[in-house]
């Protein structure tokens, strides 16, 4: 009965811990929607130049 009841336990942690990290993730997923529209509202982008950001090549050692 002790084992039983040591199972009970560890299955409901478990289905603790992974209703959590849905909830984490969910959190991340709309924060980064929130990021990405606010982004796209913004008219003007955050550098002022033509320039690509990197490099089309890589420097040679």
């Amino acid at each position: 009965m002790y084992e039983y009841e040591l199972q009970q336990l560890r299955s409901a942690e478990l289905i603790r811990r992974a209703e959590h990290q849905r909830r984490v993730r969910e959190a991340v997923r709309v924060r980064r929607a929130a990021r990405r529209e606010a982004a796209a509202r913004t008219a003007e982008p955050d550098s002022h130049t033509d320039r690509p950001r990197r490099p089309w090549y890589a420097r040679v050692a």
